[in-house]
């Protein structure tokens, strides 16, 4: 494992500098728009260019060294920031810079994020998978508790200029631990589609390979319906804590270190745990447990609420994360891992991309306005969410909570899914 924490640590700093950046540009954006729209659109210009790049990326992960596509990762992302940080201390900084910036950095990171998932399987033994799979996830908790209180502190105290040049360090950082280790490679003489096929087949192998197993295209599907609702209400959340607490930058902090409090405490118990066995009971479960915390949460219209509802349906994501990446992880072959998950992630991005594209306008032209004291669902609504700004972001986000809990509990209606590791067997022990 020693070689994964090395590599893990230099990421978690990267990945908490690039969080307080992402916070102090929520701020910023909301500052200057007071829109949801313009907040979702950084998500979803971040996702399209993923969804473009992902089934090449596959391919390249497959066959180039993975380490050295981390660390091309990491610095383009601090050269991207480097630009952000001259365009805003000249006053050139403008929305769509911000945009570009993040579409950039989305497809870079996408490399990233397959190249360091398809490396797990060669920097640690099969029975750490689940451990493994979790301590990346203390990563992004971490990051999550750390960032916004530090950006929400230092935001009024350095201002955008500093926080960014905290995170251009960071990256630093993280380049320099990728030089100390060396990442095991599989053996492309073991790919079987590797050196002979062209192109179209090999971006198309990820695909063939899932679809001809129906119980990894099912759990392909369940998480595809879980993150376009968890994508489309997360859109909405600082929206939601920052209209309903008069723009409070403090709250909105303050609500996030405690989802990110949940994650580490998540990640933590599955660290320690190692999971629930059959591990699909922690994906569905966690599913289950995410849709009805947030279902509080936006039911609620202060900290008191939002606290407790963000930790606890934070709490489930390492949980449901972790057993998922372990089953695919136990299922797929090392040496076509790349173009597989490359797959899923598309798949998944799609599904992504299309909740956040259409989070801002539902609730800036459909639900706030309907929410209003005179609009058309106040009589019908306003007894539970209340009327005025902010009340209709809240039925919107309860709506896609729901469809969280609601798609873990029809997991469980399906073969398929349900005896997933039953039905295929681990990588190591299939023939074929």
């Amino acid at each position: 494992m020693r070689t994964f924490i090395i590599v893990w640590l230099g990421q978690t700093v990267s990945i908490i500098g690039s969080n307080m950046t992402a916070f102090a540009f929520t701020i910023w954006v909301w500052q200057l728009t007071d829109q949801v729209t313009a907040l979702a659109l950084f998500g979803f210009f971040k996702q399209v260019p993923q969804v473009l790049i992902t089934s090449i990326a596959g391919v390249i992960v497959d066959r180039w060294n993975r380490k050295y596509l981390i660390m091309l990762s990491d610095t383009v992302s601090g050269l991207l920031t480097i630009i952000v940080l001259l365009l805003y201390i000249t006053h050139n900084l403008q929305l769509w810079h911000l945009y570009v910036a993040v579409g950039v950095k989305g497809t870079f990171e996408q490399i990233q994020e397959l190249a360091f998932s398809a490396s797990i399987s060669m920097m640690v033994p099969k029975p750490q998978y689940s451990r493994a799979s979790s301590i990346g996830f203390l990563a992004n908790s971490s990051s999550v508790i750390i960032a916004p209180a530090l950006a929400g502190v230092l935001y009024t105290v350095i201002g955008l200029v500093g926080i960014l040049i905290i995170d251009i360090t960071t990256f630093v950082i993280a380049v320099s631990t990728l030089l100390l280790v060396r990442i095991p490679q599989p053996s492309l003489v073991q790919a079987e589609t590797q050196s002979h096929t062209d192109l179209k087949q090999e971006l198309y192998f990820g695909w063939h390979y899932i679809t001809a197993r129906p119980s990894l295209l099912a759990m392909l599907a369940l998480m595809s319906l879980f993150w376009f609702a968890y994508n489309l209400s997360n859109s909405l959340s600082s929206p939601l804590i920052l209209a309903r607490s008069g723009n409070d930058t403090k709250v909105l902090g303050i609500v996030s270190s405690a989802a990110g409090i949940g994650g580490i405490i998540g990640a933590l118990l599955m660290s320690a745990w190692g999971g629930p066995k059959p591990r699909i009971h922690g994906v569905l479960l966690g599913m289950v447990g995410a849709g009805l915390s947030r279902t509080v949460f936006g039911l609620g219209v202060m900290p008191l609420i939002w606290i407790p509802a963000q930790f606890c349906s934070s709490l489930n994501f390492p949980i449901l994360g972790s057993a998922s990446d372990t089953i695919w992880l136990t299922k797929v072959k090392p040496e076509v891992q790349g173009r597989v998950f490359a797959t899923h992630s598309l798949v998944v991005l799609v599904a992504s991309a299309v909740g956040t594209l259409i989070a801002g306008p539902l609730a800036d032209y459909v639900f706030e306005p309907a929410m209003m004291p005179n609009g058309s669902l106040a009589p019908i609504l306003g007894w539970i969410f209340g009327t005025g700004g902010g009340a209709g972001i809240a039925p919107l986000y309860v709506i896609c909570s729901l469809g969280m809990l609601l798609v873990g509990l029809g997991g469980y209606a399906f073969r398929t899914l349900r005896d997933v590791e039953i039905i295929l067997p681990d990588h190591d022990a299939s023939a074929g």
